[in-house]
């Protein structure tokens, strides 16, 4: 098989990241540099390294983390904030563990991180449908007609239609509205964008939900080792 899909499928990197790997020249097949992504071998036969490490499988790993305001969604940041690998177990990211999806600087809660490309992908993958629940705060009194049009319809925004699965009002005055809101599919920036359009600045918003994992009391910062078997994951077969 092509070497950055062997490098993605051993879970060592993302195809993205297999691809980049080989083209600076960090790839190395039975002892030599490979800069071709699409060099074909074999993960069981070929000694295949990264940075001069072994390329072998890695066991499955998945992480619940609380994720505080305030951290970006990257390893590195440019502008020196801290960002959510800061938080994870140092094992973890020696395993390689990738955020799933993202949430924004000044959004908190759950956030996944697993070193299964697949898992990850079938995770963030539309046509799964895995559901997020969120917790928003947004400014205004939010009439149950917005709600129902939200519902129904959606608001179109930037070209793409924003519609929720479920929107439930939890408190609500002239000066905010407390919602639950569950959305089967992870677009950039998707509530913010979605109550903006119909007038109303999301204040606060906090993810407590992925498909089966729920954030319970888990701490600001805190992380919770997860077992792969929770969810119903089934990847398709290797080409």
């Amino acid at each position: 098989m092509p070497l950055a899909r062997a490098l993605s499928k051993l879970g060592v990197l993302s195809r993205r990241q297999a691809i980049a790997a080989v083209l600076e020249g960090r790839v190395r097949v039975g002892g030599e540099v490979v800069r071709e992504p699409g060099r074909l071998v074999s993960p069981e036969r070929d000694d295949l390294r990264v940075d001069e490490a072994p390329a072998r499988r890695q066991a499955t790993r998945v992480i619940a983390l609380h994720k505080p305001r305030g951290y970006v969604t990257t390893r590195v940041d440019p502008q020196g904030r801290p960002t959510v690998y800061d938080l994870l177990p140092a094992d973890a990211v020696a395993a390689g563990v990738q955020a799933v999806g993202r949430l924004d600087l000044a959004t908190s809660g759950l956030l996944l991180f697993t070193n299964d490309t697949r898992l990850a992908a079938w995770l963030t993958d539309p046509a799964t449908g895995v559901l997020r629940t969120y917790l928003v705060t947004v400014r205004g009194e939010l009439a149950d007609a917005t709600v129902a049009r939200l519902l129904a319809e959606g608001v179109v925004d930037q070209g793409e239609t924003l519609r929720p699965r479920e929107v439930a009002v939890r408190k609500r005055s002239r000066r905010e509205t407390h919602l639950t809101v569950v959305l089967d599919e992870g677009r950039n920036r998707e509530i913010r964008r979605m109550f903006a359009a119909t007038g109303h600045e999301v204040t606060a918003l906090k993810r407590v939900a992925f498909g089966p994992i729920e954030l319970g009391d888990l701490p600001p910062g805190a992380t919770r080792e997860l077992e792969v078997g929770i969810f119903r994951f089934e990847p398709a077969p290797q080409p």
